[in-house]
């Protein structure tokens, strides 16, 4: 079982308590409506898909419901750290 550690409960938790949000620090569109389809489909899909330390988003469902950001390798499936949503990437 892997445990997350939620930084605004502070607590490690089973991972069936969260849910993966894509990749962390996409700049979203202010006006999403301004963008051509060529920019629209690069924000939507286009992701770095990368192998080893990722930067990735999470959500606490089934806890304080808030989304943070953690750094996991996507090798080992191992989480190197979380961090609240707002703050620097790590």
């Amino acid at each position: 079982m892997i445990l997350i550690h939620c930084p605004y409960c502070d607590e490690r938790r089973p991972e069936l308590e969260f849910a993966y949000g894509g990749e962390a620090h996409i700049a979203r569109p202010v006006q999403p409506a301004d963008l051509n389809d060529q920019q629209w489909e690069g924000y939507l899909f286009i992701r770095s898909n990368t192998k080893g330390r990722h930067h990735e988003r999470w959500r606490h469902v089934h806890g304080c419901g808030r989304f943070f950001n953690a750094v996991r390798d996507t090798v080992t499936d191992k989480f190197e750290t979380t961090y609240k949503a707002g703050e620097p990437r790590k």
